[in-house]
């Protein structure tokens, strides 16, 4: 038989940890739930940073480039923008339509290094890229080699 000592906090901290997964998990659920209600949608992001520029890609399939908006506020990028898709469909005995809409609003730190007076974006595709390019001193190498005298 093994004997084990009775620890209390560590069992607390097992029923906090069950908790704040049972919480991810409705907040998941009511979010996915709300958002189609509310018609909220949340766009798939990626970010990366080259060798000159960060780049953002955005995805937004069926959106047009008069319904999304894009500016810079106080060192933050803003990616903001209103999905308006409707679909018909008409057959002899037959009428459908479906309808999506949603806004969204994403925003995003600049870092110190970001050229915000250059700052460019395309559409194509459904997918929205921002480019970002890096100012010119952020160009210089950053290993620096010190001579000995």
């Amino acid at each position: 038989m093994v004997v084990t000592r009775f620890n209390p906090s560590m069992q607390m901290r097992e029923v906090k940890r069950g908790f704040e997964l049972l919480n991810a998990m409705l907040d998941e659920v009511s979010t996915k739930s709300m958002g189609s209600a509310q018609g909220d949608f949340v766009p798939a992001i990626n970010t990366r940073e080259g060798e000159y520029a960060y780049h953002v890609e955005v995805d937004l399939p069926g959106m047009k480039k008069d319904d999304i908006n894009v500016q810079v506020e106080d060192n933050t990028l803003v990616i903001s923008g209103e999905r308006k898709v409707k679909e018909e469909l008409k057959e002899e005995n037959y009428y459908k339509v479906e309808s999506r809409f949603g806004s969204f609003s994403r925003s995003f730190s600049l870092p110190e290094d970001a050229d915000l007076e250059n700052i460019h974006a395309e559409s194509a595709d459904g997918v929205l890229e921002i480019i970002v390019p890096k100012l010119e001193s952020a160009k210089v190498d950053k290993v620096k080699k010190i001579a000995i005298k």
